[in-house]
């Protein structure tokens, strides 16, 4: 079997924002969480009716960085607070995956909270940061 990654599943999609691309790569292991639409219903019998909405599959990646330059760290700061770039969780950017197998740019959304830990007196850090993966860059 061929290596799979990401985009054999995704479309090609343009991005809300189209400047800086997210390249940190990270520094702990990096989770893709794979699912599909879909809902499963048990019955008092133990029965079960499976529903599937889309055959479109959604991914997610965790990834976090323990230790970053203040110039990362405020790369990721920046993209995720600036209204004119991700704005949160609002709008969509590319992200470059750090696996040389994959090697892909895909378009991605925040998906909560960014924290940054502070580590005095140069350093800092990013815990744990969700990314929705919506595609693959057409840009």
């Amino acid at each position: 079997m061929a290596i799979k990654k990401m985009s054999d599943y995704l479309s090609a999609v343009v991005p809300d924002y189209l400047g800086t691309v997210l390249s940190v790569n990270p520094q702990q292991t990096m989770t893709e969480i794979g699912s599909k639409n879909q809902v499963i219903h048990m019955a008092d019998d133990g029965s079960e009716e499976r529903i599937t909405f889309s055959g479109t599959s959604i991914f997610y990646v965790t990834m976090a960085w323990d230790l970053l330059s203040a110039t990362d760290s405020g790369t990721i700061v920046d993209i995720y607070h600036d209204s004119n770039k991700a704005n949160g969780t609002n709008k969509s950017f590319r992200w470059d995956h750090p696996d040389p197998n994959d090697n892909t740019r895909y378009v991605v959304r925040f998906d909560g909270e960014l924290d940054r830990n502070i580590l005095y007196p140069y350093n800092q850090g990013i815990s744990t940061v969700k990314l929705r993966v919506l595609g693959t860059a057409a840009t």
